[in-house]
């Protein structure tokens, strides 16, 4: 009698009530990380992958400048400045600050010269033969705001004082 009472209870199973409900079949969408930027703001979408030009801008896009990853030397530059550019003197010490930085072929370096101020130099051309655009304290000239490429037009025409970066 017993064992009639406890498998007629057994068949029984889980009150409805208390059994978890059943799968439907409309999907479910599962949480996923939590977004993050400014409420309200879209997230920038990432760069596109395997086009030209995507990503970071180079030397080569002219947009930024940047060190030159193929030269000119900075030795290069001041060769050019002292030779055939005439600019300085054989006898004054001269040092690179800063550069050579590239924007496509254009090339600009800043140069400590002992006992004067700081030499700014703008070049253009392969990285073996550098063609002296312009040098001086202020390098923002016709030519290289008529035809620079806009990392060095940004570089020394709207880079504040002498635009000279840091200064």
């Amino acid at each position: 009698m017993v064992l009639l009472a406890a498998l007629s209870l057994a068949a029984c199973g889980t009150p409805p009530e208390l059994r978890e409900p059943a799968p439907t079949s409309a999907p479910t969408r599962t949480a996923g990380p939590a977004p993050t930027g400014t409420p309200g703001v879209p997230p920038s979408p990432p760069p596109p992958t395997g086009l030209p030009g995507a990503g970071q801008p180079t030397a080569d896009s002219g947009l930024v400048a940047v060190p030159c990853p193929g030269g000119p030397s900075g030795a290069r530059i001041i060769d050019l400045v002292r030779g055939r550019g005439g600019v300085l003197p054989n006898g004054v010490r001269v040092q690179v600050r800063t550069g050579p930085l590239c924007a496509g072929e254009w090339h600009y370096t800043l140069l400590d010269v002992a006992g004067h101020e700081a030499l700014q130099v703008v070049t253009q051309g392969r990285p073996g033969a550098p063609r002296l655009v312009t040098a001086g304290t202020d390098v923002c000239t016709a030519e290289v705001r008529a035809a620079g490429p806009p990392g060095i037009r940004t570089l020394v025409c709207e880079a504040g004082s002498l635009g000279v970066p840091g200064a």
